[in-house]
This record gives C-alpha cells, structure tokens and sequence, in this order.
C-alpha cells in the first residue's frame, strides 16, 4: 500500500499486519451501560467487526480509539463531503459563535444560507429549514395533505424516508412483499392506512394508482441511494412529473443523500426534471445538524398561511454560517470537477479489482455517492432487482477493509470527500485488492 504510518493514528501498510480494535469494544460495552446499544442511531449497531469509538476527524481520515488511521467512507453517512476538517466551514461557525447561538429571532445569516439554496436548487421558489431529514419529509406530507385536500401518500418499495411512523413502510420489504409493510416493532399499524407503495421503476402502476386521484404526494428518491443507487429508467421521472400534473398530485424528491452530493443543483438538475418540492439535509452543511425543503411559491406559503411548522433549533445562526461556507464552496465549478474525476477513477479501479478477483459485483451510482452490489450481475431497476446482493459477503469484504484501514458502510453505499485526493485512492484500491483475497 502506498501510504505510510505516522504519528497521528496508526495506517495499515501492510496486508499481514491487521488493525485490530479491542479499545472500541470496551468503550462500546462501556457506553452500553447509559446509552440503549451504545448508540444514539440504530443505523450504528451491529457494525462488523464492532461499531468503532472515533476520537477525531482529520480530512478524509477518523482516528478511533484504538489509535487507528482510517480512510473514511461513511463520512458521516454522506453529509461531510468537504471531509472532516474543512477549515472555511470551521472559520465561518467559530466566527458566529462569537456573535451568539440562538435568538429565537431572524439573523442575516439564516436570510444568506436561504438565498443561496433558492438559487441553486431549481423547485425552490421558497424554502424553510429544518433540524433533520426525517422532519423536512413531515413538512412535506404536511404541505401535500393541505394543498390537495387528500390523505394518501405514495411511495416506493427500498425508499428510505426518515423513522416517523407515517412513512417508515417497505424501506426493506421481504422480495414478496404484496403490501404495505412496516419498519419497527411498535409502530402504529393503523398509519399504513394512508400509505401506498408501489415498485420504483414502472410509470404504468403509477398512473394506474394516480388515476384513482386520492393520493396527496408521491415522494422518491430521485436515485435510489439509500438501497443500490438505482438510477431511474430512460424517461421515467419524466413520465411520472407529467402524471402527477395531469392527476393534481404533489410530486416531492427526497434529495436528503443527492442534495449537494451529486452537484450543486442535486439530482433535479442532472436530470432537468423539477419536482413541486423537495426536501435536503446531510451535504448542506458538512455536518452539522441542518436540514430544508424548498418547492413551490404557492405551496410554501402556505406555511405563512394555517400549515403549522415549528422547531427551536430551525434557521439556528451557528448551522446556518455552516450552510453558506459549505455552499459558497459546493457552487465553485472546480469543486465538483475535482470530485467527479476522482470518484470516477475509484469507480474504475474498483470494477477492475472485482473483474480480476473474479467477484461478482456491480458499481453503479454517481462519482460522489455509488454503490457496491457484491454478487449482482447486472444493474437492478428497482429493490426486488437487488434480491441478488449477497449482503453476508459484503459485511466480510467491509470487515476486511477495517482491518486494512479503510471504512466504508456495510450497506454497499461508499461517499467521497473533497479530502480524498489521488494518494487516498491508491490506498484504497490496494486494500480493496487484498480484501478481494479474503473472500
């Protein structure tokens, strides 16, 4: 591997020396005595080898508690795109927090952040932010039910939109799954009622259902990227944008993972199809805990007209100077060049480390967010498309890249930084090698 250790974490360099992480382990047990699992998100339990403990952040690396120096593929679970130390964003918050914060008022910096989401992403005629995904797609369904007059709201089987009852429904349904099906124990049943799900990928059950003209909203992922990074068919979210026009349905994009990921217009501009709103978080402010949804002139005032949106940390000053850093620098061109052309030679190197192991697998998605569909041979349309993912070999070939410095999520999705510069890649893909071996 072309790295070499230093004194700021300790880097794998060779395939025989293993990482190992007995410290995480007992601080996890440790933190399991105060913390239900350990954790404050059910998306870090059961992480093989063990969920790691992080001391700190450093560009595109985490260093744990055990010392090690890993390349970071998680980064955060997709929002820390200008990586972990990115000194204009971490300037501008220390700036505001000398200023104050929270107000329980109005700040020029929140009227900043706003002005450039509305200028950078097509639908947002308007725009509120909000504390968290899951909220932003409450507002939605909110704004939806008023402005139509109806209850139902659509979905797709494999779309993951936020943990609220309402919409936690088919995010991994069985392959079979003929219906609605729920997310968790103690979710209420009965909010399945206002619920449709459909399969992503077929404009023909979509009309059929929108016909029947009861339906609100239809909210998806733009691309699939929570489940396979599943782009949709040639002329599909034009079709469906022509349909919900055509039925009075309110179509929404959750750009929660696109959003400032896939570029600085998210994913409704690559594909030069604009939704009536859509929601973001994650990329919008490195990090920190932001989150929005920008959409129709005439739908979003209504939250200045009887539709209830509340939240004491919404438009907080200290997230907000996060938000203008982070977008100022995600609009410059030369950032998303950078980053297409680097995540691109990953991609590349990637396929070719599968196809000379002889591995089965498929790398699809964007340069900034793909995905690795380890036993698949061709590229899914929709989730029962992704019956073929041999999730059991993936968590191993995950666990045998720990072990060799490198962290990506055992759901097969990998995320790039601007920090991940051509000597992190080489790493990478010298540790993808000799975690090919293993399995």
């Amino acid at each position: 591997m072309s790295l070499t250790a230093d004194t700021d974490g300790r880097r794998n360099t060779s395939p025989d020396a293993l990482l190992t992480f007995d410290e995480s382990r007992r601080r996890m047990a440790e933190a399991a005595k105060y913390l239900a699992g350990g954790v404050s998100s059910n998306f870090r339990l059961g992480i093989s080898p063990t969920p790691l403990v992080i001391e700190r952040g450093d560009g595109a690396y985490l260093i744990d508690a055990d010392g090690n120096r890993l390349v970071d593929y998680y980064l955060g679970m997709g929002p820390m795109i200008l990586g972990h130390t990115p000194a204009d964003v971490i300037a501008a918050v220390k700036a505001q927090l000398d200023r104050g914060i929270l107000y329980a008022g109005q700040s020029g910096i929140e009227a900043e952040a706003a002005r450039l989401f509305c200028e950078m992403i097509p639908c947002a005629e308007r725009m509120r932010f909000c504390s968290s995904g899951s909220e932003a797609v409450q507002l939605a369904l909110r704004i939806s039910r008023a402005a139509t007059g109806r209850r139902v709201a659509l979905k797709f089987e494999g779309h993951y939109h936020g943990w609220f009852d309402n919409i936690l429904w088919s995010t991994t349904p069985p392959y079979d799954a003929t219906g609605p099906v729920a997310g968790s124990r103690g979710q209420l049943l009965e909010t399945g009622a206002d619920i449709a799900v459909l399969p992503w990928n077929d404009l023909e059950a979509l009309r059929t259902r929108l016909e029947q003209r009861d339906v609100a909203m239809v909210i998806m992922e733009s691309v699939m990227c929570n489940q396979g990074a599943i782009f949709p068919a040639p002329g599909y979210l034009e079709g469906v944008r022509e349909i919900c026009t055509a039925t009075g349905t309110i179509l929404v994009f959750d750009e929660v993972v696109t959003g400032f990921r896939v570029g600085p217009g998210g994913a409704q501009t690559i594909f030069g199809v604009t939704p009536d709103l859509a929601t973001f978080a994650k990329a919008i402010a490195n990090g920190f805990p932001v989150a929005a949804i920008g959409g129709r002139a005439d739908l979003m005032d209504q939250l200045a007209h009887g539709v209830m949106h509340g939240g004491t940390y919404n438009g907080q000053p200290v997230t907000m100077a996060a938000v203008t850093a982070t977008l100022n620098r995600l609009r410059q061109p030369e950032t998303f060049a950078t980053l297409n052309a680097r995540g691109t030679r990953l991609m590349e190197g990637m396929r070719e480390a599968f196809a000379q192991a002889g591995v089965p697998a498929v790398i699809a998605g964007f340069p900034t967010v793909f995905h690795v569909g380890l036993g698949l041979t061709e590229a899914p349309r929709n989730w029962t498309g992704l019956k073929g993912f041999d999730r059991k070999r993936y968590v191993a070939f995950t666990s045998a890249l720990v072990e060799r410095g490198v962290r990506p999520l055992e759901r097969g999705a990998w995320f790039l930084s601007t920090e991940h510069d051509d000597d992190v890649i080489d790493f990478t893909l010298a540790a993808v090698a000799e975690a090919l071996k293993v399995i």
